[in-house]
């Protein structure tokens, strides 16, 4: 199936402010001159634009034209499994190294988990977890959601059944594990994206539809003990992945 019009124009266009012939400020060219040179109508020039205005690549000026968007310094955030079983929260560690204040805020809820996450932890729908929902912030800004779930039949009882309350509070899930005698030997990760929901857009300060990252993480020992899902906008933040080659 061959590409819509509009579609191979957007390409072009991306392709250009992407690789910085279009820098931020730049006017694009008009409908009629898009038209002209790539030989369509206004209406699939108009289409194209649109596109990337949805894309927030470049923005509508009414009275005066479309231009490139200014783009929000992209920043970084390590991911390391060795990291975070040396130091308990990598992400305060990324923050403090880009000279960022980080933090977040959380509530937690005892629930019954749904069968996809109960796949994921390897218990029965319904069984009892705790769940930990996060808004990740840097100089009080949001960074990035976290929704996290823990089977209670695992931290029950122990004094890391709340993870941002009591002696434990704010350490990493490997740390919290540990105290209560339960190793982790495997962080798994899926990465993939799509539009933001409603809820999220509002959460990270970003327009609906804005792109987000998804990480489906799961730490297990024995078993599975912890899975989550991290929502993280791509025009603000890149994962960069540390694996050593050897032992530590």
């Amino acid at each position: 199936m061959s590409q819509p019009e509009y579609q191979r124009i957007a390409d072009d266009l991306r392709t250009r402010i992407i690789g910085g012939e279009l820098a931020p400020g730049a006017r694009l060219p008009s409908r009629r001159e898009l038209g002209e040179r790539y030989g369509v109508a206004d209406k699939t020039a108009v289409e194209a634009v649109r596109l990337l205005v949805a894309e927030r690549l470049v923005e509508a000026r009414p009275g005066s034209g479309t231009y490139v968007r200014e783009r929000p310094q992209l920043r970084r955030l390590t991911r390391s499994w060795y990291r975070e079983a040396r130091d308990g929260s990598p992400f305060r560690a990324d923050m403090a190294a880009q000279q960022r204040s980080g933090g977040w805020r959380s509530s937690s809820e005892t629930t019954s988990a749904p069968p996809a996450i109960a796949a994921r932890l390897m218990i029965e729908p319904g069984a009892p977890v705790m769940r930990t929902r996060y808004v990740f912030t840097a100089d009080d800004e949001p960074v990035m959601l976290s929704t996290s779930w823990e089977p209670l039949e695992i931290t029950s009882g122990t004094p890391v059944v709340l993870p941002e309350d009591g002696p434990y509070a704010g350490r990493g899930v490997v740390e919290r594990m540990r105290v209560i005698g339960v190793p982790i030997s495997t962080a798994t990760e899926i990465v993939t994206a799509r539009p933001a929901l409603t809820t999220e857009a509002a959460e990270l300060d970003i327009p609906t539809g804005s792109i987000v990252m998804t990480i489906q993480r799961t730490y297990t020992g024995d078993q599975p003990v912890e899975t989550a899902d991290i929502i993280i906008p791509v025009d603000r933040y890149e994962l960069a992945y540390v694996i050593p080659t050897q032992p530590t």
